[in-house]
């Protein structure tokens, strides 16, 4: 698997793309952090603990306000395994998936360690961050997907009837690979979901969310980005029920304002091509971020996976600055998502000045160690 030729990085792009990154990162986790507390309520349940409109502010969630998830907390091994692929590249080893699936494990072992091991020097920063060493309701085909060192791939994948949403709510760091080609991009985070997610329906959802954050990472518009995720995923075996869900919320669109119901409605039985649909839905009707969050959490379904997936694509649409900034202030894990997104936009637009034959810096490579 190989990358294409990366854009020309004037100053004015370096700083669109890091906004891009930073607001697909804050994006995921808000939107994770908001739909914690209602998450598994129905409707009914939602509106008697928080009154007539729903949830629309956030709410305390494993002891605090700003709590994020498994679904954040992968998300952030996600980038770390992206960083790590392209500085391990320097050794002549080129297979982002093995790096992918290291970066997983890493975070499998905070589920079960009481803290870090300092000792583990190969583990570099990420995994040495005390905060993210908390169970967060991680799923059994999660934990079951990285407990041991066989890695699934879409000819051998692990737990071959899960469509969880849990591959695609992981996978908007590889839709920050602006320099690739969609198709590689689909196939990476296709790769990366098999992992833990073997139904086909759960890792072409994660290939199809991937390309769609990569489309808008690139500046495309919402719909444009769904149109080229519908084109690439045509080819694919099994492709038909992501899809439709995807047709499906393109649909919705023009039928009348948006209400619970018919986010309900697109996410279906809370598999990964209804929550990814849903996701799009959201984001293509919210009338800002706040009100798709919104959408995206207040329904009988998966709140916090639906408002990932939503606050992703917002993220990556608009850039940090249109998020809610009194949800940032409160967001569990924030310096740390806003570190770990700036180094990835650094990597990968002047990765060479940071690592390569012509030298390497060391306090970088300390970061994300070759091995």
């Amino acid at each position: 698997m190989g990358a294409t030729a990366g854009a020309v990085w004037g100053r004015a792009e370096q700083q669109d793309f890091r906004s891009r990154v930073r607001g697909t990162l804050l994006g995921v986790a808000v939107g994770d952090a908001f739909g914690a507390p209602v998450d598994g309520l129905d409707l009914d349940g939602i509106r008697e603990e928080h009154g007539a409109e729903g949830l629309t502010d956030l709410a305390p969630a494993y002891g605090r306000r700003g709590a994020v998830t498994h679904l954040t907390q992968l998300s952030l091994f996600s980038v770390d395994g992206l960083i790590r692929a392209q500085v391990r590249r320097d050794t002549g080893a080129w297979h982002p998936p093995t790096d992918l699936h290291r970066a997983y494990r890493r975070w499998a072992a905070t589920q079960r360690d009481w803290g870090p091991d300092l000792r583990r020097k190969d583990d570099g920063w990420l995994a040495h961050e005390e905060w993210l060493y908390v169970r967060r309701d991680a799923p059994r085909a999660l934990l079951l997907g990285l407990g041991d060192e066989t890695m699934g791939t879409p000819e051998a994948p692990k737990n071959p009837g899960e469509r969880g949403p849990e591959a695609a709510a992981r996978s908007a760091p590889f839709g920050l690979l602006v320099g690739w080609e969609p198709q590689l991009v689909v196939q990476l985070a296709v790769e990366c979901a098999a992992q833990t997610h073997g139904h086909p329906t759960g890792y072409l959802a994660a290939g199809a969310y991937a390309v769609i954050v990569h489309g808008l990472a690139r500046g495309e518009s919402l719909d444009a980005a769904v149109q080229r995720g519908l084109a690439l995923l045509a080819a694919r075996p099994g492709h038909q029920p992501v899809t439709e869900a995807l047709q499906h919320a393109l649909g919705a669109v023009r039928q009348g304002l948006p209400t619970p119901a018919r986010v309900t409605e697109l996410m279906g039985e809370g598999t990964a091509e209804g929550l990814v649909a849903a996701s799009v839905y959201c984001a293509l009707v919210g009338e800002d971020v706040r009100h798709g969050l919104r959408l995206a959490v207040n329904h009988a379904g998966p709140s916090a996976a639906t408002g990932a997936l939503t606050g992703g694509l917002l993220g990556a649409l608009h850039g940090e600055t249109a998020l809610p900034p009194a949800w940032l202030a409160e967001l569990e894990g924030r310096a740390t998502l806003l570190e770990l997104a700036d180094d990835f936009a650094m990597e990968m637009t002047q990765g060479p000045a940071l690592h390569g034959p012509a030298g390497s810096s060391p306090a970088w490579l300390a970061r994300y160690p070759r091995a």
